[in-house]
């Protein structure tokens, strides 16, 4: 009986230290930054007195904050609909059981092995405009050359009070290198997919008939739907807090046209030494990340009471 119940113990003591530890190190520091958005902490001397709603309504009265949004928006489309587009491509060609499949998977998945920072820096490089596939495109004729990631251009640039409305061209060099990094994960996932769904369900589809779209349509892509939901969790959280390869690429760029939250949250807490203000953008980006990864979770989570 005493070895029975010594042994219950065992698991919650091993899993302790880490409960302990996230505890303190994550929804502790995230209790702490959300404290600290509240006050008045905008300068090296510490002061944490109330400030109610102070640093968010500056932040979404102020034009970089603003930028910072619509670049977020933008860029977040772009990258997930590229990055899920090759991504799929890439996988539907290397499931054709071509020759050397193994080298493909290991070149396309490699890029994942370098951090953004170590990224960005290289696609800076190629992507200047006065060096790199420019000067490619110069040898072959091209007058025009783009402007790449200093472009200040933003299409179709409607415009809402201080705020033009669009994308931001220079914006298209950041997607760039992020959807070759994240390209292979995503080609990974759909490959995995793709080889789970039977052989079987797809010749019973054509000895009933069915031509070649109806099965992509009606089978294929229905069985790859839990694939593709954790495809846009995954890129999505990413792309709301991207930080390093914008901030090693291209900065914020002239007008903030490739600001994002994370470059303006560094600069404003740690050079500015306007922590409240750092910290309201930071609550910030964790309710845009929530808005995404919540319902997601409580769809799960009432699948697996249903079952």
């Amino acid at each position: 009986m005493n070895t029975s119940a010594s042994e219950r113990w065992i698991p919650v003591l091993m899993i302790l230290p880490s409960f302990i530890a996230i505890a303190v190190f994550v929804y502790g520091f995230i209790a702490w930054t959300g404290y600290v958005s509240f006050t008045d902490w905008n300068t090296l001397v510490k002061n944490l007195s109330f400030a109610g709603l102070k640093n968010y309504s500056f932040l979404f009265q102020d034009f970089r904050f603003q930028s910072d949004l619509r670049n977020t928006l933008a860029f977040t489309i772009l990258f997930i609909t590229a990055t899920m587009g090759i991504g799929l491509l890439l996988a539907l060609l290397i499931d054709q059981k071509i020759k050397a499949e193994a080298l493909f998977r290991n070149i396309f998945i490699f890029p994942m092995a370098l951090s953004f920072v170590v990224t960005g820096v290289v696609w800076q490089w190629l992507l200047n405009p006065s060096t790199g596939f420019n000067l490619i495109l110069q040898a072959m004729g091209v007058q025009n050359v783009p402007d790449w990631y200093i472009s200040t251009k933003i299409v179709p640039a409607i415009s809402i009070g201080q705020i033009e409305f669009g994308l931001p061209l220079a914006l298209i060099a950041v997607a760039i290198a992020t959807v070759w990094q994240m390209s292979g994960f995503t080609m990974a996932m759909y490959l995995a997919g793709l080889r789970a769904i039977p052989d079987d369900l797809r010749e019973a589809a054509r000895v009933d008939g069915a031509k070649e779209r109806e099965i992509w349509f009606q089978i294929i892509l229905p069985q790859l739907k839990p694939i593709t939901v954790s495809v846009i969790i995954i890129l999505g959280h990413i792309s709301l807090k991207i930080f390093d390869l914008v901030y090693a690429m291209t900065g914020p760029g002239a007008m903030f046209v490739t600001d994002v939250p994370g470059v303006y949250m560094f600069e404003t807490t740690f050079r500015g030494n306007h922590y409240g203000q750092g910290a309201a953008i930071s609550m910030i980006m964790l309710a845009l990340v929530s808005l995404l990864i919540v319902p997601y979770l409580i769809s799960s989570m009432r699948k697996e009471e249903s079952a």
